[in-house]
């Protein structure tokens, strides 16, 4: 197995490409080890001094360590956590239903016009970019003008991710959805 990896715009997060399927539907994220059970590539990653984030994409794992480790001697132990997952044939996820297969629904079930725009256009335009750079933007809210959005992966923490969200995703946003103001970050 040969397992590729690429950098991210995020200093602390890599993307490895295992060359396999990872997640059938969905993504998911773990930020700590405590609550990786559902995944026993998750958790097998957190027991490496240093893990402290792991986002599950359709075809990648983005791993993000802490400011004390270094790639250098990381990645390696990585690489041989992802290799023996896979090749063992074990579940990326053993509790299916908490993947989180896209964006927050409205309290009611029923989205508005613009909210269907907004997810059209993150799920078309935004979402395949960012899985580029190993990472997740997720609809949370519409309010006053105002789209709230999860920032996953190696988005989460990116340097240049309040970039990223005001000068593109707003923009974007703002140009072909009128009712759109503002973007923001949801924590």
């Amino acid at each position: 197995m040969f397992i590729q990896t690429e950098q991210t715009p995020n200093p602390a997060s890599l993307k490895f490409l295992p060359g396999c399927e990872v997640m059938i539907r969905g993504t998911a994220e773990f930020t700590e080890a405590a609550k990786a059970s559902p995944s026993p590539l998750a958790e097998q990653l957190f027991k490496l001094d240093g893990v402290t984030g792991v986002f599950l994409g359709s075809d990648f794992v983005t791993v993000t360590k802490n400011d004390a480790a270094s790639w250098p001697q990381l990645k390696p132990l990585v690489l041989a956590v992802i290799m023996e997952h896979f090749t063992t044939g074990k579940p990326v996820m053993t509790d299916e239903h908490l993947q989180n297969a896209g964006h927050a629904s409205s309290a009611t079930g029923e989205d508005s016009e613009v909210v269907k725009q907004i997810k059209e256009l993150l799920d078309t335009r935004i979402r395949p970019v960012v899985a580029q750079d190993g990472g997740d933007i997720v609809f949370h809210s519409f309010e006053d003008g105002v789209v709230y959005l999860f920032m996953r992966g190696a988005c989460a923490g990116c340097p240049s991710s309040t970039a990223t969200l005001k000068s593109g995703i707003e923009n974007l946003l703002k140009h072909f959805v009128p009712e759109v103001n503002e973007v923001r970050a949801v924590n």
